[in-house]
């Protein structure tokens, strides 16, 4: 509701307490109410209709996200998608195909691309402080086994039942977790590295190898919780409790992405810039340059350092995102959503960046399934990427 020039004409859920909740928080800001469909798992077909609307937000289970975002597309609209973009890699060039057919644009609603300390390294990337680039970690490691089970009456703990008696994510989530192995949740860590790295624009993805450890986590939770006679106690999970990938760049680069949501841990994203004059680390918030050290071989607190090259696009607009949610991140999102829709440009972050980054996925299941063979990443910009040039973080941009 920070945006006074952003009219909701139009929402759209199958879930009557989402509703509930989204029309309270658009009437409580003196906003009038918009028109909902609520009329069954098509209804958003009806809504993309609507000539009142340029863009579209679409924050829902993981397998719808490519057919509403290619509905809203060939209606006309820039579509917002919330992470992963895609489940499969027939949707990541069907994303692709769509933008290129009907010259409508797809953003990615990567958040952590905006996070206030790696925009710092990327604009400290950029001024070539770290030297030239050479590899990148990163990953997501968030214990969420209360997100994936609970019993309907709390959205975190109370039970170990998902799916149809589960509740929020329960609902859908968990169900990965049961049908595939691989990295299924690999942006939040990958799209911030991608644009240190300069991938689609001068740069590109060559293959990737992965592989997992056995499935533990989940079940353990299940017979802690619910005993071992609860049913839930004889679901068989694919996933790996630790999913290990590595990407291979065309200019040298390697990437490694852990995706770790089923362990007892503490949350981190573990970034990791390093190139040939320094690196940083997120945990802990550590950083050496060899240049400026103070002393060799021995970390420095980053925090100073970061400050120092707060990137402009923070500098300009922290006051304002200081009430949105993950730490501001996400007034920086959907404010390149929606100045991408007003200036009518490409958003910062684009179709061949949804396509690229959430086919990491389908790409780590195949290697897994193949015995951690390498797999290659296809170039969804069908040769662009050595002549693109960069549209995210340019200083006084969105």
């Amino acid at each position: 509701m920070f945006r006074p020039d952003v009219e909701i004409n139009a929402i759209c859920d199958i879930d009557p307490d989402a509703i509930k909740t989204t029309l309270a928080m658009i009437t409580k800001d003196g906003r009038k109410k918009p028109e909902v469909y609520a009329s069954g798992d098509e209804d958003f077909l009806k809504m993309v209709k609507r000539d009142d609307l340029d863009g579209v937000v679409i924050a829902t289970p993981w397998e719808w996200h490519v057919p509403m975002a290619v509905a809203v597309m060939k209606g006309g609209k820039y579509a917002g998608v919330e992470v992963s973009a895609t489940v499969t890699l027939q949707e990541s060039w069907d994303l692709v195909d769509t933008h290129e057919q009907t010259g409508s644009h797809c953003m990615i609603l990567e958040n952590v691309c905006y996070r206030r300390d790696v925009m710092a390294v990327l604009n400290m990337v950029r001024k070539g402080l770290f030297g030239e680039m050479t590899y990148a970690h990163c990953g997501y490691q968030h214990d969420l086994r209360e997100v994936k089970f609970n019993n309907g009456k709390q959205a975190y703990g109370g039970g170990v039942e998902f799916g149809e008696k589960g509740y929020s994510e329960a609902k859908w989530r968990t169900q990965h977790s049961v049908d595939r192995n691989g990295d299924i949740y690999p942006t939040h860590g990958l799209g911030p590295v991608a644009h240190w790295f300069d991938i689609n624009r001068g740069n590109k993805f060559n293959y990737l190898t992965s592989t997992a450890t056995k499935s533990r986590n989940l079940h353990k939770y299940i017979v802690e919780k619910g005993g071992e006679n609860h049913p839930n106690a004889k679901v068989k999970f694919k996933l790996g409790d630790v999913v290990t990938t590595v990407i291979d760049c065309y200019n040298g680069e390697n990437i490694v992405i852990m995706h770790d949501t089923n362990s007892p841990r503490p949350y981190s994203l573990g970034f990791r810039a390093q190139g040939t004059e320094g690196i940083w680390m997120n945990d802990g918030s550590m950083i050496y340059l060899e240049d400026s050290a103070k002393k060799p071989h021995t970390w420095e607190a980053a925090g100073p350092i970061l400050d120092k090259y707060d990137h402009p696009v923070w500098q300009q607009n922290a006051s304002e995102a200081e009430n949105a949610g993950h730490g501001g991140i996400d007034y920086f999102v959907l404010r390149g959503f929606i100045e991408a829709i007003k200036n009518k440009v490409a958003p910062p972050i684009d179709v061949y960046d949804a396509a690229a980054w959430s086919a990491i996925s389908p790409l780590s299941e195949l290697s897994i399934a193949r015995g951690s063979s390498p797999v290659e990443i296809p170039d969804f910009t069908r040769g662009k990427w050595r002549t693109n040039k960069r549209i995210f973080g340019l200083d006084g941009s969105y």
